[in-house]
């Protein structure tokens, strides 16, 4: 039970062609990758209180009509305002993976209404509330606005961040990638490749989210 395998070799056995054969080697505490993915994990789903932490792994693991109504009733109990800025933040991440996104813009825009009056103008909340609604501006193909949104969240980061944060390397991937649609591509690249240096730093190097990035800097390089 709960023994974690890193995948090795992958390939079809000589004798039946419908069969591939995995090499498996078993992991253990020690391992310094497994430690870093452990610790991501948890901050992604981390949350001031047990309630905030089941709703957040709800939208991670993709239950996004139930993550809406779990919200909606603790939206009914919400004691403060930086609680209701949470949760309209979250209510807009459901909408956005919804592709209800017009709802997700109104959410967000509770939510940083709130922040933006009750939060220092470099606080991390504003940075990730600038992030997500940025996110679905580009969705909605504004690449205007999702721009000047990334640009603030970035900015944002860069001040109350290590310069290796997984944080940072998201502004800077989404900014390049922004570019990138835009045919900027000589604004892309060095954002894409600074992102990609921080996901080099922090995961292993076959983790796919290296691979993607590297893909699209050579896109992007090929279409210089």
């Amino acid at each position: 039970m709960h023994t974690i395998f890193r995948v090795g070799e992958i390939k079809q056995t000589v004798d039946n062609k419908r069969l591939w054969e995995v090499q498996l080697s078993i992991t253990n505490d020690d391992d310094p990758q497994l430690a870093i993915l452990t610790d991501r994990i948890k901050e992604e789903v981390q949350g001031s209180n047990g309630w905030f932490r089941m709703g957040k792994l709800m939208i991670k693991v993709g239950h996004f009509n139930q993550a809406e109504a779990f919200h909606n009733e603790l939206l009914k109990n919400a004691s403060s305002d930086i609680e209701r800025a949470y949760i309209y933040h979250q209510l807009g991440r459901v909408k956005d993976n919804q592709g209800k996104y017009q709802e997700a813009v109104a959410f967000h825009e509770k939510s940083i209404e709130v922040r933006e009056k009750s939060l220092p103008p470099n606080h991390p909340d504003l940075a990730e509330s600038y992030n997500n609604i940025g996110m679905v501006y580009n969705h909605m193909s504004d690449y205007v606005k999702a721009l000047k949104f990334h640009e603030k969240s970035m900015q944002i980061r860069k001040i109350s961040l290590p310069p290796n944060h997984f944080d940072l390397a998201e502004s800077y991937n989404s900014i390049g990638l922004l570019y990138n649609t835009m045919g900027d591509y000589s604004k892309a690249i060095p954002l894409l490749e600074k992102a990609l240096a921080i996901f080099q730093n922090s995961l292993p190097p076959t983790h796919p989210n290296i691979k993607v990035m590297m893909h699209n800097i050579q896109v992007a390089k090929n279409n210089l």
